[in-house]
């Protein structure tokens, strides 16, 4: 089946059997059922058999699957079986928190720049990481061949931080700004809007009150 007609939910999803497989595999668990997965995912066993069959036949009936197998098959799926090469824009708290966050590292996912364009930070360095002129961001794109951009910059400055990204030959962008960016449709663009998610929640909050 193609890759377009998988509910972006079932993605999520086997990012989240990824890192409980990965848990499971540590602990030297060789089989594992769908509802064990389930459980240890947040989600029903129907859920996780429906999700796996977007993608082939996994496992035995009666005898459940491999765990190090299944969990090799949805890296590879993800993506996670190559490296990813990553730049950040804006180092601010949230870009800082960002750079220091071991877990891309686990995730095959590899920071390789920090960016700002306030003087006063270039060189200072986060879990190894430095941070450098603004103005060297497209040269530091093509030299290392970065996969994807992040960027956490104010709404004012996002857009053009895109248009860099995309001249440079940056594959996707991850924008935390508050804003709606003008990208090319080959441009995987995924936007996290902070806010806005904290009004769903509080959304969800008040229509059960309502109840």
């Amino acid at each position: 089946m193609k890759s377009y007609k998988i509910p972006e939910a079932t993605i999520a999803r086997l990012s989240v059997y990824s890192r409980y497989l990965s848990k499971v595999e540590q602990q030297g668990l060789e089989l594992i059922s769908s509802g064990e997965i389930a459980e240890g995912s947040g989600v029903s066993p129907a859920h996780v058999r429906k999700d796996l069959a977007y993608f082939g036949e996994f496992g035995t009936r009666g005898v459940g699957y491999n765990v190090k197998e299944l969990h090799r098959h949805i890296l590879k799926i993800l993506g996670l079986d190559l490296k990813w090469k990553v730049v950040i824009v804006g180092v601010g708290h949230l870009g800082t928190a960002l750079a220091m966050y071991r877990g891309f590292r686990d995730r095959k996912f590899e920071i390789v720049s920090l960016f700002d364009v306030d003087e006063s930070k270039f060189g200072k360095v986060y879990e190894g990481i430095e941070v450098k002129p603004f103005n060297d961001l497209e040269k530091i794109i093509k030299e290392e061949n970065v996969d994807i951009g992040i960027i956490t910059t104010p709404t004012s400055s996002a857009q053009s931080v895109a248009d860099i990204f995309v001249n440079s030959g940056i594959k996707a962008i991850l924008n935390f700004a508050p804003c709606v960016l003008n990208v090319p449709y080959n441009i995987e663009l995924r936007n996290v809007d902070l806010a806005v998610n904290l009004e769903v929640l509080t959304f969800n909050i008040a229509s059960k009150q309502k109840k």
